[in-house]
């Protein structure tokens, strides 16, 4: 579970720049929270459940969560098109085998290249670190 303050971003987050697929919703109008399920496409058994509380909270942490970890085909691909719909690589591919990114809610998410590293390539391999991760 993940603990969301903004769900709009988040749903824009995880399942537009994320690819990451609705599954279901609940919504609970005494409790004033809804839980939005998600999944990659293809792997529903492995889902992510946002918790959105519908008071204001603020949040503190991120990554007292962890974090969370998704095996990519092509992760110069996958970081590449997450820095064209405007998300922040805090630490990139360098050894193209793994990076990691933040969601609206300072969520740390690792990113591994499925198999094999590749091979390391510019501009990933000479690009510093952004912020913490």
């Amino acid at each position: 579970m993940v603990r969301v303050t903004d769900l709009d971003a988040s749903l824009d987050f995880y399942c537009n720049k994320l690819g990451l697929a609705e599954l279901g919703r609940q919504e609970s109008p005494a409790g004033r929270f809804t839980l939005v399920f998600l999944a990659a496409p293809g792997d529903e058994s492995a889902q992510v459940e946002l918790t959105y509380n519908w008071d204001p909270e603020t949040l503190t942490g991120g990554r007292n969560f962890g974090h969370l970890a998704y095996q990519v085909d092509d992760i110069y691909e996958t970081c590449q098109r997450l820095m064209d719909a405007g998300v922040t690589i805090n630490r990139p591919p360098r050894d193209g085998r793994m990076a990691f990114i933040r969601s609206p809610d300072q969520i740390s998410i690792e990113f591994l290249q499925k198999g094999a590293a590749l091979q390391p390539q510019e501009p990933w391999k000479s690009m510093p670190n952004t912020g913490v991760w």
